[in-house]
């Protein structure tokens, strides 16, 4: 047994931290998150731009309420180191996805192989998990109506990574870190 002084608090006093939220209970969250009716009709909308409220996520994962005016979207992106979910609350959002691991660092430009690409509606009530270095983006497609949705994430986002896309060249343009977007 290690010294005393080498355990944590809480296991010396017989608690033990949670463990971290996993892909399919940030998941199972963002849908019952999703369903309530009350919380979403709350979410101020704005025609020009996107509108986000934080929200307490399960075991220590942060999480979001989103408002999507017609027409807006992302723009491709990651969330580094961590894993998530989503949920569309309202309205259909389009999810565009790579079915590929990229590298975490050391790169600016990849030229992406064929049939990496993947696309999702995801209509109210519909979701999805994904993992570590998920690069997508995300859609209101709809020329007339505002979209809601529910994200949650663990570990709180470290950073998010920021890409452009011609083709099949994805290139790395900006690395956002919470107080950027906070």
């Amino acid at each position: 047994m290690p010294p005393v002084s080498a355990v944590p608090p809480s296991v010396r006093s017989g608690v033990r931290p949670a463990a971290a939220p996993t892909a399919a209970a940030l998941l199972d969250f963002v849908r019952r998150t999703a369903a309530d009716d009350e919380l979403i009709d709350s979410l101020p909308l704005d025609p020009e731009g996107r509108t986000w409220v934080r929200l307490d996520g399960p075991g220590g994962s942060e999480a979001w309420l989103i408002g999507w005016p017609p027409g807006t979207g992302t723009g491709w992106h990651d969330h580094a180191e961590s894993h998530g979910a989503f949920t569309t609350a309202r309205g259909t959002l389009r999810e565009n996805s790579l079915a590929v691991r990229l590298p975490s660092d050391g790169w600016k430009t990849l030229e992406l192989a064929d049939g990496v690409d993947r696309e999702r509606h995801l209509s109210a009530g519909k979701g999805r998990a994904f993992g570590q270095h998920h690069v997508h983006e995300v859609l209101n497609d709809s020329p007339d109506r505002h979209a809601v949705s529910v994200h949650a994430y663990y570990p709180p986002l470290p950073l998010i990574r920021r890409f452009s896309r011609s083709g099949a060249v994805l290139r790395l343009e900006q690395v956002e870190r919470p107080e950027d977007w906070q």
